[in-house]
């Protein structure tokens, strides 16, 4: 059961992100061991998900990309040292395989600065996206079955005793499925806690941070998180055995990092 990129964000999360008008800047800069080049700015439209920013601001992004040999490395991690991304306004940092790249470009940037970075793999498929500087909210006007796979607190992200966690979650099932008649799942940050009895309201995927909130994840599609020998399978058991991977143990290590930069 194939989905398209960008469906579920619109069926099941809840968020507004604040944006506004500004001048044109300049292109991102990128610098890597080897040498410093600068990277093109496309128009970003990768919008976090349910988040309907209500203009486009373009806006400078200058990031650094470095290596970085990781504490403890899992059975997962390349041969080769991870390499350690710092947001543009220099206010988090995330390790990353060294074969994945990190696009953030100059626009669609909430007024008054934050952050936007998509993650992508050595094929160019997005992974996963990071986003700061967000106003959200979330209304729970139904709750659905739900499937938590795995769940990792965060401390290193506490806002105000709030301990924000990863997580990997679906909403649906084969004879109930979620909203708008679409199963879905997603893997992220959030401080939501976790869902007790068996249903759960739509998944929300935001995390506290200064001035408001932000978001690193996405939803699963079998287009971009690639799974072998699952092309047959429903879509939920498809994101099931996607975390047999070693790109979604990846993804997993690279999200569970991001931490305060400095």
């Amino acid at each position: 059961m194939r989905r398209s990129r960008g469906l579920f964000p619109a069926l099941i999360l809840v968020g507004v992100a604040v944006a506004g008008c500004g001048p044109q800047a300049g292109q991102p800069t990128v610098t890597t061991p080897a040498a410093t080049s600068t990277a093109p700015s496309p128009s970003a439209t990768a919008a976090p998900p349910s988040a309907s920013p209500s203009a486009v601001q373009t806006a400078t992004a200058t990031a650094t990309v470095k290596p970085t040999a990781t504490t403890a490395p899992t059975a997962t991690a390349t041969k080769a040292a991870w390499k350690t991304f710092t947001t543009a306004d220099g206010q988090l940092a995330f390790d990353l395989p060294p074969a994945w790249s990190v696009r953030d470009p100059a626009g669609e940037l909430p007024e008054g600065g934050g952050a936007f970075a998509e993650v992508t793999n050595e094929a160019g498929r997005p992974l996963a996206t990071l986003r700061t500087n967000m106003a959200t909210g979330s209304t729970c006007m139904e709750k659905h079955p739900f499937s938590e796979f795995e769940s990792q607190q965060m401390p290193a992200l506490a806002q105000n005793g709030d301990v924000p966690r990863y997580v990997f979650e679906t909403r649906g099932d084969g004879t109930a499925p979620g909203p708008a008649d679409t199963p879905a799942a997603a893997y992220g940050i959030t401080t939501v806690e976790a869902p007790t009895g068996d249903t759960a309201c739509p998944i929300f995927h935001f995390f506290t941070w200064p001035p408001t909130a932000a978001m690193f994840g996405a939803f699963y599609n079998p287009d971009n998180n690639r799974t072998p020998g699952s092309e047959s399978l429903p879509y939920l058991e498809q994101a099931r055995k996607y975390m047999d991977t070693t790109e979604y143990q990846n993804i997993r290590r690279m999200i569970t990092s991001l931490r305060p930069a400095g």
